[in-house]
């Protein structure tokens, strides 16, 4: 499977803001954005473009929702595409499929330090989708559905400890209920566009990849 082992915190300079692609640290002094404002990696960061293109805005954007998803370009396009086959708004539908993925409801619950370490769980087999293995992070989720772990003494001891370290700072959105005594995870109902925890302009990733 392809994925980005690159350092995290230069693609968040490289957007500018947060991405929380590391967990506790990116609460911490330690977060590149904290230490170095908005300075883009590299020799020439000093000298970040005041003003952008249009394209060069919708490019920002998608690239921005891909690292905060986890999401390579393909697997971006597939999203993309099936959001445009739904009805009513692209960039809606293209947010809400986003937060449906069992990688980001894993995330959410506070199983996962950030996108990477949620898909690192799922693809070692720990995380269980209504009684059955799970080994997609793409896999969507229903209301409804219970997401379990493993019930190994070894992937639990992991989990926990996963658990107490984002307890001071991922709060479990509404739409998902934590069971933090039998370690698992119900799904209330679907996430909505306002529910999504970061600022994205859906918009602009809908204008740059419709042409």
């Amino acid at each position: 499977m392809a994925r980005n082992i690159g350092p995290k915190c230069r693609l968040c300079r490289r957007e500018g803001i947060k991405l929380f692609l590391k967990g506790e640290r990116c609460h911490s002094v330690k977060c590149a954005i904290a230490r170095r404002g908005e300075q883009a990696p590299g020799t020439q960061g000093t000298k970040r473009a005041k003003k952008s293109s249009e394209y060069g805005l919708q490019l920002r954007e998608k690239q921005r929702l891909k690292r905060m998803a986890g999401l390579l370009e393909r697997q971006f396009r597939t999203v993309f595409a099936r959001a445009q086959r739904q009805r009513g708004n692209t960039g809606t539908a293209l947010i809400d499929l986003v937060q449906r993925r069992l990688d980001h409801a894993v995330r959410m619950s506070g199983f996962g330090y950030g996108p990477a370490s949620s898909r690192q769980l799922i693809v070692h087999g720990l995380v269980y989708l209504n009684g059955r293995r799970a080994d997609r992070p793409s896999m969507m989720i229903n209301a409804g559905d219970v997401i379990t772990f493993t019930q190994r003494e070894k992937g639990r001891e992991l989990i926990k400890k996963i658990l107490e370290g984002t307890k001071a700072y991922q709060q479990v959105p509404s739409w998902l209920e934590r069971d933090e005594t039998n370690l698992a995870v119900k799904v209330l109902n679907l996430p909505t566009r306002e529910e999504y925890p970061f600022e994205i302009r859906a918009q602009l990733i809908v204008e740059g990849a419709s042409k």
